[in-house]
Formats: structure tokens, C-alpha cells, sequence
């Protein structure tokens, strides 16, 4: 709103009923944001993190301390607290881990600009210096990195990123499951993950978890009298439906004699059974169909002895392709022996109360699954949420070939020589530089809340130990300094760099927000965005 002139006539700029937060407020109110997003997961990370339960409104419950299920969980209301929640979904993308600490790391940044404004250091200053400092430290990282990519290490960073995820007692052959899985599937130095399924299924113990030399489809075969097993398989891939399409413009036809519509059945019939011949041409004994198959020509196909399944899912389709060699015909005209694929064997199986079919025994699959088992629902989805963290990084390691030291290691050598860099720097940047070495630190601090320990001793060993090797971690089960490389505590760099890159970035991004107006049709909070709270110390709501 303005005046005009001397007349004191207002111009009328913003919408009645538009909110608006000015300079310090509104950096004050987004700050509160992201602190109050990171402290909600804080409590999570590391081996001895805790789990959270949330209930959503019909109930439903999920019990997890992966923060970027948590986060996603949350109805998360304040447009800040969301940008932290976009830092934990890019996170969880391209690693696959690391999200708890991605957040935490934004967060405490955040909380060290805090400290900096109130000393009258202007916003684009720490941006600035936040920019410098995360350069630093890619540049850190990738000196202290660790060239590594065989099989022991690969099973030692699936057994890190499962520790303190619910899959406790059996992280080794879970961790065999992933290595073998990841290695299988793995082309030209690129591991696609969507190639490895994971199909999850209560009613066993972790332990009982299998890999499959090939692709699950849960689906069974169409109809009772086709064949429940076929050896060696020869296996069509279909996108064309077998049934007769459906005029898409209104028509009628007028029968004046019963012969007529006889006759009319018949060639529907002859169609159907066209369509039949050209499967049965192919040679292919067993048919996976996108689309459907219809009724007569289920009974056609069960009575040359082929295992259908129609509706087959288009990602199940694309990792059969992988996993058998099979091309997949778009037109049944088009399918010919040269695009079937080969399996040992295919068969139907019921597990607990699934019904599953196994292709199996492919030659050199690049599409595998595995079955994981829980003994309830809820363990069951935590498994799973392990399961795909570890072979995010697994498959990271092995397509970049470098790793870092966990425990904490990473981030208080980086915080180490970030001190040091900081003093080579002139002016008001310095400050901020210094910040964000020390904003990294909450890393190593939150493990050794999280355990109990005291953070403070912990970080002043940590500090101690990091004059002599940048290897040097802290042990949660022990509470003692030790070499992280020689307890097979392991990371890829590539979770780390994308935590710290990504923290930076979105902190950066906060601090530059002078002015947060809210339009009328945007539904605010309730207290509106004065308050954008409700929660104890004006913290935004989230849930």
C-alpha cells in the first residue's frame, strides 16, 4: 500500500487480506523453520538413533527413523520447513542415504546465520561465505576419499547404512542379498536400481530373505488348468491386448436372422483365436501381456499348455526384458522366436498369503529380485526402507569407486581444515566460513547424544585424534575414538558430498528471503503467518 503525492490518496498494490513479513522477520520466522524441522529428526540419526511413529488421519501407522520417510510422512505446512523437506527428497534420489543428516546439516546452518545477523552481518555476506565454504569442502572431501570398490568394502558400507534401521541381527546376509544383487545388475560401471525389485512379504523372520536369480511378478497364472511350472522357458512379452478392441464411436448393428448372430460370434471367436495362433507361432510357452487377455483366449492358451498373466506392470515388463533377453512386441503381428526370451524355469508359488510367480535361472540377468521377509507388517516396510538405502549406496560406490570414513570422521576433517581456511580470508566472510565448519560438527555431536554419550568430550577426542589420522571416528557402542576404516565403518563419498552441497545450498537460499508475502488464496495456519505456529516458542506447525 503507498500514498499518492501530497493528496494522501492510497494505492492499493496487494489483495486485501494478503500477509507479509518484512526483512528480520520474516529471515527470524523461515530460520525457526528449518531449526525446528532438523530438531524433529535429530533424535534418528546414527546407529542408536531412535524411531518415530507417525499416524496419519485414517490411522494408519508407520514406525521408521529414515528421515526422508519421516519427512515425507509429515503434513508439513510452513514454505521454508518444505524447502528442507526438497533437500531430504534430492538426497534420498540420487544416493539413496544420508537424508537425517542432509537435513541437520541445513538446519544447523541456519541456526550459526542466526548467531551471524545478530552480530549485524548481513545476509549475502554468509550466503557468500557458506558459498566459499562448501567449495572448500568438496574439495576436502575428495582428498580425504578412499579409493575402493571391492566386495568387502561394498558389504561393509550395505552393513553401515542398515546399522540402527530394524535389521540389526541380520545385516550380514541381508548385506550379501544387496552386494550380489547390486553386482548383477551392474552395466558398463551404471547400476539402474529400479532393475532390482524388492518384493516385501510379512509373516517370517528377516533371516528367511532370498535374492532370485531373475524377476517376481506378483501375479498368478490366469486360469487353473494352464501349467503351474514350465521348464525351460520361452517367454513372449506382449503390449497388444488379446481380446477384440472396443468401437470407439457408438455403433449398431441390426440381426434379422439368428444365423447372422452365429455368425457374428464366430468371427469374434476366429479373431480371438487369430491372435492365439500367432503366440502359439512364436513358440513362446509362457506370456507376460501388459494389457488384457480375454476369457476365450485364456481357455485357447491354457489348452496348448502356456502360463499367462495379463496386466503385468510396465516396470515388471521392462525387468523381465532385462532379466530374459526377451524383446517386447508391441503388435502380436511383430512377435516372432528371435524376440522371445529364456528362463530355466517359470513357476507359481504362494508365500504367506501372496501368490507370486518366479521366472528364475536366467542367463546373466540385469534385472534380479529380492524377497524380503518381516514378521509383521511394520518390520517388514522398515526392512525394506533399509534395504533400499543400502543398495542406494552400494550402487553409488560401486559406479564412483570412492568411500569416506563414517562415525563423523568426514565432517571433523573437514570442520579441521575449514578453521584453517577461514583464517586465510578477509573480512566478515571469515566469520561465516568459520560457522559452517563449525555448523558440520553437528554430525559427530548428534551421534554421541543419540548414544547417550557426552557430545562435548566426544568432539573434543574427536578433535584430539584428528591431528594424527582424518580417519578417526567415534564408536557409539564404545564411546571411544577409533579408526573408522580399520572397523569397517564406512561411506560412499558420494552420500556426504550431496549432504553438504545440498545443506548448503538450501540454507543459502533461505538467507537471501527478505520479504515472504502470502496471498489470500493461500490457507494459512491458523494465528496466520504472525505466527505461522501454534507450536510451543512460535516453531511452525508440521503435523
Amino acid at each position: 500500500m503507498a500514498q499518492l503525492g501530497g493528496q494522501g490518496q492510497q494505492i492499493i498494490i496487494l489483495p486485501e487480506g494478503t500477509e507479509r513479513l518484512l526483512g528480520r522477520d520474516a529471515q527470524r520466522m523461515n530460520i525457526m523453520a528449518g531449526k525446528a524441522l532438523a530438531e524433529t529428526i535429530r533424535t534418528t540419526l546414527g546407529p542408536k538413533g531412535m524411531d518415530k511413529m507417525l499416524v496419519d488421519g485414517l490411522g494408519d501407522i508407520v514406525v521408521t527413523n529414515d528421515g526422508v520417510t519421516i519427512l515425507k510422512e509429515m503434513d508439513i505446512e510452513h514454505p521454508a520447513a518444505k524447502m528442507l523437506v526438497e533437500v531430504a527428497k534430492t538426497q534420498e534420489d540420487e544416493v539413496g542415504d544420508g537424508t537425517t543428516t542432509a537435513v541437520i546439516i541445513a538446519g544447523e546452518l541456519l541456526k550459526k546465520a542466526e548467531d551471524l545477523l545478530e552480530m549485524e552481518i548481513h545476509p549475502t555476506v554468509i550466503s557468500m561465505g557458506y558459498r566459499k565454504a562448501a567449495i572448500k569442502a568438496q574439495e576436502i572431501l575428495d582428498r580425504i576419499a578412499i579409493d575402493a570398490s571391492d566386495r568387502d568394502t561394498l558389504l561393509s558400507i550395505a552393513m553401515t547404512a542398515m546399522t540402527g534401521k530394524g535389521t540389526e541381527k541380520a545385516r550380514k546376509p541381508l548385506a550379501e542379498l544387496i552386494v550380489k544383487a547390486v553386482q548383477m545388475v551392474e552395466e558398463d560401471g551404471y547400476v539402474d536400481k529400479d532393475h532390482i525389485n524388492i518384493n516385501r512379504i510379512q509373516g517370517a523372520t528377516v533371516e528367511e530373505s532370498q535374492i532370485v536369480n531373475g524377476v517376481v511378478v506378483d501375479k498368478g497364472r490366469l486360469d487353473p488348468s494352464m501349467p503351474k511350472k514350465v521348464e525351460n522357458a520361452k517367454i513372449a512379452l506382449l503390449k497388444y491386448p488379446i481380446e477384440v478392441k472396443s468401437l470407439e464411436t457408438d455403433a449398431k448393428i441390426k440381426l434379422t436372422d439368428p444365423s447372422q448372430m452365429a455368425a457374428f460370434i464366430e468371427q469374434e471367436e476366429n479373431m480371438i483365436r487369430d491372435m492365439v495362433d500367432k503366440v502359439i507361432a512364436s513358440g513362446a510357452n509362457v506370456l507376460f501381456c501388459q494389457k488384457g487377455i480375454d476369457d476365450l483366449a485364456q481357455h485357447y492358451l491354457a489348452r496348448e499348455g502356456i502360463l499367462a498373466v495379463k496386466r503385468v506392470r510396465k516396470s515388471d515388463i521392462e525387468r523381465l526384458e532385462k532379466a530374459t533377453g526377451a524383446r517386447v512386441a508391441t503388435n502380436l503381428e511383430d512377435l516372432q522366436p528371435e524376440d522371445l526370451g529364456i528362463a530355466g524355469q517359470v513357476y507359481e508359488k504362494k508365500i504367506f498369503d501372496e501368490i507370486l510367480l518366479f521366472v528364475e535361472d536366467c542367463v546373466d540377468p540385469k534385472a534380479v529380485s529380492i524377497i524380503l521377509r518381516g514378521s509383521t507388517k511394520h518390520v517388514a516396510e522398515e526392512v525394506e526402507r533399509a534395504v533400499d538405502d543400502a543398495i542406494g549406496v552400494v550402487a553409488a560406490t560401486v559406479e564412483d569407486g570412492k568411500v569416506v570414513a563414517g562415525g563423523g570422521a568426514p565432517e571433523i576433517a573437514i570442520a579441521k581444515e575449514l578453521k584453517d581456511y577461514a583464517d586465510t580470508i578477509s573480512g566478515r566472510e571469515q566469520l561465516a566460513i568459520a560457522a559452517f565448519a563449525a555448523a558440520l560438527e553437528v554430525v559427530p555431536k548428534t551421534l554421541a547424544e543419540n548414544a547417550g554419550l557426552d557430545s562435548i568430550d566426544a568432539l573434543v577426542d574427536l578433535r584430539a585424534a584428528h591431528e594424527k589420522s582424518a580417519y578417526m571416528g567415534l564408536n557409539v557402542f564404545t564411546g571411544d575414538v577409533t579408526d573408522m576404516r580399520k572397523a569397517g565403518v564406512i561411506e560412499p563419498k558420494r552420500v556426504k558430498k550431496q549432504a553438504i552441497q545440498s545443506a548448503a545450498e538450501a540454507a543459502e537460499m533461505i538467507l537471501r528471503i527478505d520479504d515472504m508475502i502470502a496471498s489470500t488464496r493461500t490457507p494459512m495456519p491458523e494465528g496466520g503467518m504472525e505466527g505461522m505456529g501454534g507450536m510451543p516458542g512460535g516453531m511452525p506447525p508440521m503435523m
